[in-house]
C-alpha cells in the first residue's frame, strides 16, 4: 500500500497528488510514468510523475478526473492509502543541449511538459514554456512553468488568460518572429499533438510528442498500447511514450483511443458515490 502525502485541487477536476514511493522517488527521470491501481479490485491506470522528492521520498502526479478510475483517483485524500504503484516505467526524455527548445503542455498535459522542461532547463537550453488551457480557471502550474523558462506563455481558447488562441498559434508567432527554434516538446489532447506536428513539419523543427493509447501493464506484455510510428508498430509503454511527431499515425492513435468509449461511459456511469460523511461516522 501507498500512502498519499497531499492532494491538492489545481482545477476544476485536476488534483495534484503526492504519494510515498521512495525507490520510484530514487530512480525516475523525466518523461516516465507510474501505473497505479486504486484499489485490488480496480484497473491499473498510466500517470506521468510530474516531479518527486528523493530525500521525502515522493513521487507526485497530476490526475483529471475523466473516467471512473481517475475519479475514484481524485476522491482521496491525504493519509488516504493507494493499492498499488508501480515504476517507473517508460523510456526517460531524451535530454542534451539542443539549442532554444520549446515545451508546450495542452491541458492536463502540462503535468507531463513540465518535468522536461526542467530538464530540458537542466542541460543548458534556451527554454520556451506555452501552457494552454480552455479557460484562466484551468491552467495549471503556470508559476512552476515560469520558473524553468527563459521565456513562459499562457495560451487560452477563450482570451480569458495569457495570449488568446491555441498553443499552436503562439508557437508559429514565434517562428514567424524569426526566432530559431532547435527543438520541440508538445504534450496533450491528440488533436493538439497532431496540430503542433503540422506546424514545425515544414521547418524540419525536431519535434516530439509523448503518447498517450490505451495502457494495461505498462510492460509491454498486454500489446494494447499499441502505435504505428513510421509505419512500423511500436508499444508506447517501452518504446516510447514518446516518439517523432512527425512520423507518428495520430488516427490511428485516435481511432484506437475511441474503441472503449461506451464501456468507460458505463462504468462510469454505475460508479457508486462513497459519501465521505459515512466515512467519518
Amino acid at each position: 500500500m501507498y500512502k498519499i502525502v497531499s492532494a491538492i485541487f489545481l482545477a476544476e477536476n485536476i488534483k495534484k497528488i503526492e504519494i510515498e514511493a521512495p525507490r520510484i522517488a530514487k530512480k525516475r527521470n523525466a518523461g516516465q510514468f507510474v501505473m497505479i491501481r486504486v484499489g485490488e479490485s480496480g484497473e491499473r491506470v498510466p500517470l506521468t510523475i510530474a516531479d518527486s522528492d528523493p530525500e521525502k521520498g515522493t513521487i507526485t502526479i497530476i490526475v483529471q478526473g475523466m473516467g471512473k478510475t481517475t475519479k475514484e483517483l481524485n476522491s482521496k485524500e491525504a493519509g488516504d492509502m493507494i493499492s498499488d504503484v508501480v515504476g517507473p516505467l517508460g523510456a526517460p526524455s531524451h535530454i542534451e543541449k539542443f539549442g532554444t527548445a520549446v515545451s508546450i503542455g495542452g491541458g492536463v498535459g502540462t503535468a507531463i511538459a513540465y518535468p522536461t522542461a526542467v530538464a530540458l532547463k537542466k542541460a543548458g537550453n534556451y527554454v520556451i514554456t506555452i501552457n494552454g488551457a480552455r479557460s484562466k480557471d484551468l491552467v495549471i502550474l503556470e508559476k512552476e512553468m515560469k520558473e524553468v523558462s527563459d521565456e513562459a506563455y499562457i495560451t487560452t481558447d477563450d482570451g480569458s488568460w495569457g495570449f488568446h488562441g491555441f498553443v499552436t498559434q503562439k508557437l508559429q508567432e514565434l517562428i514567424d518572429s524569426g526566432k530559431t527554434i532547435d527543438y520541440v516538446l508538445a504534450i496533450g489532447p491528440i488533436p493538439m499533438m497532431r496540430a503542433i506536428a503540422e506546424v514545425t513539419r515544414p521547418y524540419h523543427i525536431k519535434t516530439v510528442v509523448s503518447l498517450n493509447p490505451i495502457m494495461v501493464d505498462g510492460t509491454g506484455m498486454c500489446g494494447g498500447c499499441r502505435v504505428t510510428v513510421d509505419n512500423q508498430t511500436k508499444f508506447a509503454c517501452v518504446d516510447g511514450p514518446e516518439f517523432d511527431a512527425h512520423l507518428v499515425d495520430f488516427k490511428n492513435l485516435s481511432d484506437r483511443n475511441k474503441l472503449y468509449l461506451l464501456e468507460e461511459k458505463q462504468s462510469s456511469d454505475t460508479h457508486v458515490h462513497v459519501c465521505k460523511l459515512n466515512k467519518t461516522v
